[in-house]
Order: C-alpha cells, then sequence, then structure tokens
C-alpha cells in the first residue's frame, strides 16, 4: 500500500499535474479533495470531464467518473458485493477505493487517453427497434455505421503513418527538388515577363488581369459572406420560432392558470426564500466562516512532526475523557424538568433537521431540474442544427407517439398475419408430401393388385404404347412394312388396351370411392379444427378475464393489508397517548406532593408562573429605561458638544505652538512686532 501510494504521490507531482504533494499531505486530504484529484486525473485522459465536483451533484459525479471507468475497462477487485461497496466508496470519496483506481489510471495514462479518443467515436448508440421501422432513422443509422467504419479505417491508416516514419534523407531529396523547380518556375516567368514587354500595352493588359483577379477573390469573399449571412438569417428564425412557441407556452399556462393557484404557488415560493435567506444561508455561511477560520489557523501554524501529533493525539484523549466524566455527572444529577424538557428539545432538533433537510432536497430538486432544462435547450439546438426540423413538444409529441403505436400495432398484424401465411403454407407443403407419398403407396399397391389380376403394366400402357409406336415408326423406316401390318398391329394393340382397362375398371371404380371418402375426413377435420380454434380464442379470453380478476383481488388485498397495518399503528399511538393521560391523571390526583410535580401540568404552571415574573420584571425594566431616556440623551449630547469643543481647543492649540516655532508677536503702544 506504501508503494502504491508513493508512486501516485510521485506521478502527481509531475507535469501535467504538478501538484506538489508528499506522503504525508496526500494521505490526510479529506474525502471530497480525494474525489477532486481523481477527476483532475480523469480529466487529463478525457478533456470532457473537467468538473468542479463541488458545483456538481454526487450523484452525477458517481455515474460520471463510473461511464468512463467503465469505457476505459476498468474491473474493481471482487465479486458483485465488493461492485456495489466500490459504487458506495466512490460515491463517499473511500481511499481504499480511490487508491486503486488512481494507481492503475497513473499507470496506463497514454494508452487510456487514446482509448479515451477512440471511445468517443466507437461506442456505437443502441437505436430501439421501433425507430428503425422509419425510413428516415434507418437511413440516419445506417449513415452513422458507415461513418464509424471509416473512421476505423482513417485511424490505422494514421496510426500505420504514425508507426512507419520518414527518413531524413527522403525529405531533402524533396526540399532539393522543390527548389529546384521553384528555379525553374523563377526563370520561366523572367522569359515570360521579356516576351510581354515586347507587346504593346502590356501594362494596360496587366493592369487589368490584376483587376480580374481581384474582382475574382471579391467575388468568392462575397459569395462566403452570402453564405454566412444566410445562416444567420436560418439561425434567426429558428430563433424566433422558438421564441414564438416559449411565448405560446407561457401563455397558455397563465390562460389556464388561476389567481388563487398562482398566489398560492408565490406565497409557497416566498415562504421558501424567506427560510433560505434568514435560516439556512446564514447557518451555512457561519459554518463556511468558521471552517475557513480553522483552515488559516491550520495554515499558519507551522508544520508538524511526529511528537507533535502524538502530543495532539494525548490532548484529544484528555478532552474525551473529560467530556465523558461531565456527561456521567449530568446523568448522575437526573433532574426530571431537565430530563421532559430535553425530550421536548429533541423533538425540536429533530424537526428541525427534517425540515432543513426538506429544503436541501427541495434545493437539489430545483438546481436538478435547471440543470435538465439548461441540457433539454441544448439537445433541442443541437437536434435544430442537425435536420433543421423542431422538437416535438407536448400534443404534437404524443399525437407522434399515438401514430408510432397505431403504426406498431399495424405491423405487428401483417406480422401476424405473415406468420400465419407461413404456417398454412408449412401445412400445405406438407400435406402435398402426404399426398405425394400416398400417391407413392397407392402406385404400388396398383402394381401389387395388377400383378395379382394378372394385368401388370396397364398403368405403363400410355407409355409403351408410344414406345411401341416409336419402334413402330423405327421399323417402318428400316423394314419399310406395309400398312396392312401396321393396322394390324394397331388393332392387336387397341384390343389389349380394351382387355387392360375392363379389368382395372373395379379398382378405378374402388379408387373413385376412397377418393371420395379422402375428401370427407379432409371436410370433417377442417371441421374439428375451426372448432378447436374457436374453443381455444374462448378458453385464452376466459384466461385474461381470470388474470384480470387475480390481479384486482392481490391490489385489493394489498391495500386491505396497508390499512391494517395503518390502523394497528393508529391504535398503538392511541394506546401509548391514553397511557400517558391514565398516568398523568393519576399523578395529578395523587395525594402525594413530590408525585404531583412530577405531572406535566405542575410544571407547565411552573415555568409559566417563571415567564410571568421574567415579564414583569423586564416590563419595569422598559418603564425605567423609558423614564430615564430623556435625560440621558440630552446628558449624551451635551457630551458630545463638550467632546468638540475640547477637539476645537486642541486645534486651536496646536495651531498657536505652529505660529510661536515661527515667530513670536508682541503688542506694545498699540503696533504689532513679530520677532524671528
Amino acid at each position: 500500500m506504501s508503494d502504491q501510494i508513493k508512486f501516485i504521490v510521485d506521478s502527481l507531482n509531475k507535469e501535467p499535474f504538478s501538484k506538489n504533494y508528499n506522503l504525508i499531505t496526500f494521505d490526510s486530504l479529506e474525502p471530497m479533495q480525494l474525489l477532486q484529484v481523481l477527476n483532475d486525473v480523469l480529466a487529463e485522459i478525457d478533456p470532457k470531464q473537467v468538473v468542479d465536483i463541488r458545483e456538481e451533484m454526487p450523484e452525477q459525479t458517481a455515474k460520471r467518473m463510473l461511464s468512463l471507468l467503465g469505457i476505459l475497462k476498468y474491473k474493481p477487485p471482487g465479486n458483485a458485493t465488493d461492485m456495489s461497496t466500490f459504487r458506495q466508496g466512490l460515491v463517499i470519496g473511500s481511499k481504499p477505493v480511490i487508491y486503486p483506481v488512481l494507481h492503475w489510471l497513473l499507470q496506463r495514462i497514454n494508452e487510456l487517453k487514446k482509448r479515451a479518443y477512440l471511445a468517443r467515436f466507437l461506442i456505437k448508440l443502441e437505436v430501439p427497434s421501433e425507430f428503425l421501422q422509419d425510413e428516415t432513422v434507418a437511413d440516419t443509422n445506417k449513415q452513422y455505421e458507415e461513418l464509424m467504419e471509416a473512421f476505423k479505417t482513417l485511424h490505422k491508416e494514421c496510426e500505420q503513418l504514425k508507426t512507419s516514419g520518414f527518413s531524413t534523407a527522403e525529405i531533402r531529396r524533396d526540399i532539393s527538388a522543390m527548389e529546384e523547380e521553384k528555379d525553374q518556375l523563377i526563370k520561366r516567368v523572367e522569359r515570360l515577363k521579356k516576351r510581354v514587354e515586347t507587346v504593346q500595352n502590356h501594362q494596360r493588359m496587366l493592369k487589368i488581369a490584376r483587376q480580374l483577379r481581384v474582382e475574382k477573390e471579391r467575388e468568392e469573399f462575397l459569395a462566403q459572406q452570402k453564405q454566412e449571412q444566410k445562416n444567420q438569417l436560418f439561425h434567426a428564425v429558428q430563433r424566433l420560432q422558438r421564441v414564438q412557441n416559449q411565448l405560446k407556452s407561457m401563455r397558455h399556462a397563465a390562460a389556464d392558470a388561476k389567481p388563487e393557484s398562482l398566489m398560492k404557488r408565490l406565497e409557497e415560493e416566498i415562504k421558501f426564500n424567506s427560510y433560505m435567506v434568514t435560516e439556512k444561508f446564514p447557518k451555512e455561511l457561519e459554518n463556511k466562516k468558521k471552517e475557513l477560520h480553522f483552515l488559516q489557523k491550520v495554515v499558519s501554524e507551522p508544520a508538524m512532526g511526529h511528537s507533535d501529533l502524538l502530543e495532539l493525539e494525548s490532548k484529544i484523549n484528555e478532552m474525551n475523557t473529560q467530556i465523558n466524566q461531565l456527561i456521567e455527572k449530568k446523568m448522575m444529577r437526573n433532574e426530571p424538568i431537565e430530563g421532559k424538557l430535553s425530550l421536548y428539545r429533541q423533538q425540536a432538533s429533530i424537526i428541525s433537521r427534517k425540515k432543513e433537510a426538506k429544503a436541501e432536497e427541495l434545493q437539489e430538486a430545483k438546481e436538478k431540474l435547471a440543470n435538465l432544462e439548461r441540457e433539454v435547450s441544448v439537445k433541442t439546438n443541437q437536434t435544430r442544427e442537425f435536420d433543421g426540423t423542431e422538437v416535438l413538444k407536448g400534443d404534437e409529441f404524443k399525437r407522434y407517439v399515438s401514430k408510432l403505436r397505431s403504426k406498431s400495432t399495424v405491423f405487428k398484424k401483417k406480422h401476424q398475419i405473415i406468420a400465419e401465411f407461413k404456417a398454412e403454407f408449412g401445412l400445405l407443403q406438407r400435406t402435398e408430401e402426404l399426398l405425394k407419398q400416398r400417391h407413392e403407396n397407392i402406385q404400388h399397391q396398383l402394381q401389387t393388385i395388377e400383378e395379382k389380376k394378372g394385368i401388370s403394366g396397364y398403368s405403363y400402357t400410355q407409355e409403351e404404347l408410344e414406345r411401341v409406336s416409336a419402334l413402330k415408326s423405327e421399323i417402318d423406316e428400316m423394314k419399310g412394312q406395309t400398312l396392312d401390318d401396321m393396322s394390324e398391329m394397331v388393332k392387336k394393340l387397341n384390343s389389349l388396351v380394351s382387355e387392360k382397362k375392363s379389368a382395372l375398371a373395379p379398382v378405378i371404380k374402388e379408387l373413385r370411392q376412397l377418393r371420395q371418402k379422402c375428401q370427407e375426413l379432409t371436410q370433417e377435420c377442417d371441421e374439428k379444427k375451426s372448432q378447436y380454434d374457436s374453443c381455444a380464442a374462448g378458453l385464452e379470453s376466459n384466461r385474461s378475464k381470470l388474470e384480470q380478476e387475480v390481479r384486482g383481488l392481490r391490489e385489493e388485498c394489498l391495500q386491505e393489508e396497508s390499512r391494517y397495518h395503518y390502523t394497528n399503528c393508529m391504535i398503538k399511538n392511541l394506546e401509548v397517548q391514553l397511557r400517558r393521560a391514565t398516568d398523568e391523571m393519576k399523578v395529578y390526583v395523587s395525594s402525594d406532593q413530590q408525585e404531583k410535580r412530577k405531572a406535566i401540568r405542575e410544571q407547565y404552571t411552573k415555568n409559566i408562573a417563571e415567564q410571568e415574573n421574567l415579564g414583569k420584571k423586564l416590563r419595569e425594566k422598559q418603564k425605567a429605561v423609558r423614564e430615564s431616556h430623556g435625560p440621558n440623551m440630552k446628558q449624551a449630547k451635551m457630551w458630545r458638544d463638550f467632546e468638540q469643543l475640547m477637539e476645537c481647543k486642541k486645534q486651536c492649540f496646536l495651531k498657536q505652538q505652529s505660529q510661536a516655532s515661527i515667530g513670536q508677536v508682541i503688542q506694545e503702544g498699540g503696533e504689532d512686532r513679530l520677532i524671528l
């Protein structure tokens, strides 16, 4: 651990941090200061982290640091429970959590700078699939991914160029070649000048060419200025639209508001601001002054060594023992009135602390709201600069969301229809396969029946006829048989076909009956399927109704349970109040005077009497002050006049002395003489 702290201190004392720490000063840093040091290191890695954490909420600071450490791939030691302790320690600025992070960051700061730079451009923004249905969003997302890939390639090329390097000899050769080209250009310009000098009116032509070049440059400048003015006009129009929208929203809010609600809101703001000005801010200012005084005192004292620290620790221990002894003495006294008053003091302090906490929460909420409004304005400006369109607000955004929802419902319905078509297509494919398989089985059965009946090959008669006709044509061509032989062969074949048909007639009849039966079965299957679908839909609707009823009963059960606990708490509070009232009655009715003195009524009557006596004394004192006010004021005025008179005499005396130092005035016989 000591080596780790030493490395951190040495790294922080070097450039670019230059903190000028030693081991003692670094170890004595407060949690807020330690968090600021960590934030400075992170800001060196990523310039966007330059923030004064005193002006930032602790939750925002922790979230920002955790996100950057996640990008830098820092892995804290331990499991999930250690992760929660790590987050908590990062929020409160715990040293066992901050020191390892600083050590890890300072070891590889150059590598982490590069990783943070790449993370700004390579961390992909996840767009929800619902928004990708929009063509504009999808095109923008595609363009964003293409730019990211282009950045990757360019960065790789840049790194390769950095690592490759150029030799000085090549650079010198390039410089010498450029100088030679420069000399050649100078010579060429001189030759052109000599040629131009022979032409008539060459000075006038050169002047005209120069004016033409100046006019072209001016034209480019005017075009650039025109473009800038167009951009300014566009931004001004956008600003006007934004102001008009703000005016419209403010008018709408003023139209909807009532005077009573506005007055009530203003009264609440006045109460809150008066509390902050009169109570909270003075306390905070006093605490800051005390802290500043303490810090100035610490700074003014000389540096302390180990012996001084031991002496201070011994003094602290002695003071703690004295405090404990005083507390024990106070507890031994055990004054009943003080005990009762301490209870009310505790309640008052608790209420004041709660009030301060609520005021701080309200202040933090206001600051958070202001920050969010600033972020919203920045985001709207960025959006306008990006695509030039206004950000949807209020009813327009609701209409846009409802339109998206309607589109999503239509998309879901279409997707469901496509799924149904796919399912039906799968069923049809399966039916086709089954029918093909059944056809093959029927063909096989037909062949077996033909073999049994002795008429095998009837199903292939047409093919055989074609084959025979082909053979016949070939035979006719080859052998040149006569037409009579062909007719006889045809007659034989026709007779054979008729015989085959007559033999297969009962089989075909049976096949027709089987087909009719198959159609009836398929129709019955469709009817059963429709019945099943209707029954399933009814059961699904019943199930959803039952789920809604169960959900409602659970909510009712939870409400009744909370009401039951609330009534139990109220009963317990009432029992405690009743017990206190009975105890008070017993004490008040009791004949023992000592017990009566312990009663709250007696204590309050005693306090009232004391306060009345005190008020009476103060009124008498006020009366005496009023009676003596006039003479006292007169006497004070006389003293002030006397003081002015003495001051005047003093001035005169001093003036007389200064004149006496210059010379002496003597009056004799009506003459004034000055003697130096």
